[in-house]
């Protein structure tokens, strides 16, 4: 009994044996030695794992900085330009100067400007409600209201405004991580230039329906008229599906598309207020005042005195008033 215990607690310490030394081979053969640059750089990043740069979490987003030579497609839109600036001179790399963005609301079609024409009775997200049916409203392109944006926002830049009932964006809190993008059904917001100042023109409506359906639906709708795409100087409106969009890229905020704009679709945000110019009385061309008429008369003492002949609209004098010529 002795010998048969001992012979099988032998065998198992020569088995783990056995398999600790194979073990051991195989892990040194097929070990991945991390690149210590990697946690260097991950520390550089905010941590926020947002997602926002394509990358399940900054560990990931890390591994690509440090692997990959050319930067230009990566980006940390919270961190900015300055964490990349700092990431890209540590690595020995060049990056991409790009400018801060900012989400917009593509959508101006409030209560009163959007009026209800249903009731949703269901769950409080727009993900459900846009694989339902088209919506509250006439206009299947707009805002649903359910606030998924809010909910998947990590930054707190986002809430509904109770009045309007749409999302509105406040500014210095949105890192543009585009987490409320993905999240939107009917993709009506999008990562714009931030601009100098912060100063943006934006086409806020997505609607594609033709001039006349689109205003019906919405009063604050684009109806494809195309006075924007003429008259803008600099070639940054264009129109496509009746719906016109302005390139940042190109877009130098002349703000003249915005005054042109029969329905307001076209917002200007930041702007000063612009000048209100006096109202003058319009003064008629001089050669279409009519001149005084001039007649000569005889007086009594036989030499001839020029007459005034009044203007048409003058006013009768008093017959007790003296009269000047």
């Amino acid at each position: 009994m002795n010998e048969t215990l001992l012979f099988t607690v032998l065998v198992l310490c020569i088995l783990g044996v056995l398999s600790a030394v194979i073990l051991y081979f195989v892990a040194q053969k097929f070990k991945v030695v991390e690149d210590p640059r990697i946690g260097v750089v991950e520390d550089m990043l905010p941590g926020a794992n947002c997602g926002g740069c394509g990358f399940p979490g900054c560990k990931g987003m890390a591994d690509a900085l440090v692997k990959n030579d050319d930067l230009s497609a990566l980006y940390c839109p919270v961190g900015g330009a300055g964490t990349m600036q700092g990431i890209a001179s540590y690595l020995g790399k060049a990056v991409a100067d790009k400018g801060p963005e900012v989400a917009v609301i593509r959508c101006a079609g409030n209560c009163d400007k959007r009026p209800r024409t249903n009731i949703f009775n269901g769950a409080s997200s727009c993900a459900v409600e846009a694989a339902l049916y088209a919506g509250e409203t006439s206009c299947t392109f707009g805002c649903l209201g359910q606030g998924d944006c809010v909910t998947v926002c990590s930054f707190g830049a986002l809430s509904m405004n109770p009045i309007s009932g749409l999302p509105e964006v406040d500014e210095d809190k949105c890192t543009a991580c585009g987490a409320c993008v993905k999240a939107c059904p009917k993709s009506i917001i999008e990562l714009r230039k931030k601009g100098v100042k912060g100063r943006r023109i934006y086409v806020a409506c997505s609607s594609k329906e033709k001039g006349a359906l689109a205003r019906k639906a919405c009063s604050a709708a684009c109806i494809g008229c195309g006075k924007c795409v003429k008259t803008c100087p600099f070639g940054a409106i264009s129109l496509d599906n009746h719906l016109a969009y302005i390139d940042a890229e190109l877009c130098k905020l002349c703000r003249k598309c915005v005054v042109e704009c029969p329905t307001g679709a076209i917002l200007e945000v930041n702007f000063p207020p612009r000048k209100k110019e006096p109202v003058t009385a319009a003064t008629p061309p001089a050669d279409r005042i009519p001149a005084l008429a001039t007649v000569t008369v005889p007086n009594n003492s036989g030499s001839d005195t020029p007459a005034v002949t009044p203007h048409p609209n003058t006013k009768p004098q008093n017959p007790s008033e003296p009269t000047l010529f």
